[in-house]
């Protein structure tokens, strides 16, 4: 690490890319690059605890990943199955939770998660969120599908608009950009700071498309299983050599960021 991390990302998202490149390379199946990469998942987890990071989004397994071969999904199902090791998480005071469709994961799975989510569910220094079986235009679609049933049943019968209001129910004028974020899978936590994609791949592959609007995006070619606490650090360190302007101008941020004296 080359220069002092002063200005830690809050949420950190990362598409872990590269484990069957990784393999292939060493003459192995794909699954043997899948439990390499679950090491560094140990490893940048703590080491994200370590530098203070509050939001760790892990994308492990897409909705389009269910066209793979299926001996390598089953390999991945059982490699998901036998990596939820509540000791990193107690170990460390991580949260861990899932985003996805739990629904189309095998019940062993599911049940497996919800008991690691069940265990860790106080803890709070960090919070690891893995996307199973995620695809940002199926979690915005099922947002939109939520959303028009609320709307539905705000309008329903004008005798139901104190219950639904109550309830949830909502009306169509009501719909902002934070009405929709609460709709989303990742309404628990702020839109990620920085994502990050490895191996060497230059596209978000339908990743948190709603929440990476002005994210800070850092791609570099290091498979996923060789992605060390270093190459962490490098794109922390992009990271805070950026300026977010949210639309501004370089001035008015830099403005914004002077102390104001007290008149």
């Amino acid at each position: 690490m080359n220069e002092a991390l002063t200005n830690i990302p809050q949420h950190v998202a990362i598409i872990m890319d590269g484990n069957g490149r990784w393999a292939k390379e060493r003459g192995q199946e794909r699954r043997y690059g899948h439990q390499a990469g679950v090491e560094t998942v140990r490893r940048i987890t703590e080491e994200c605890v370590r530098l203070g990071v509050k939001y760790l989004t892990l994308y492990a397994f897409s909705t389009e990943n269910w066209n793979r071969p299926t001996d390598e999904v089953s390999a991945l199902m059982g490699l998901i199955l036998s990596s939820l090791e509540d000791e990193i998480f107690m170990k460390n005071n991580v949260k861990f939770t899932v985003i996805g469709n739990m629904k189309r994961l095998p019940d062993d799975i599911q049940v497996r998660l919800q008991e690691t989510m069940d265990h860790t569910a106080k803890n709070d220094r960090m919070t690891v969120a893995v996307a199973l079986s995620y695809s940002s235009r199926w979690e915005i679609t099922e947002a939109v599908r939520r959303i028009v049933t609320d709307v539905h049943d705000m309008e329903e019968l004008p005798q139901n608009i104190l219950k639904n209001w109550k309830t949830g129910g909502i009306r169509a004028e009501d719909i902002t950009e934070e009405t929709i974020s609460q709709y989303l899978c990742t309404n628990f936590m702020p839109d990620p700071d920085l994502l990050i994609r490895t191996g060497g791949e230059v596209r978000v592959s339908n990743f948190l498309l709603w929440q990476i609007a002005y994210s800070e995006l850092y791609f570099c070619d290091t498979y996923w299983p060789d992605f060390t606490a270093d190459d962490l650090h490098k794109a922390f360190e992009s990271y805070q050599r950026r300026q977010r302007r949210y639309g501004k101008t370089g001035a008015q941020v830099e403005g914004e960021a002077q102390p104001q004296n007290n008149k």
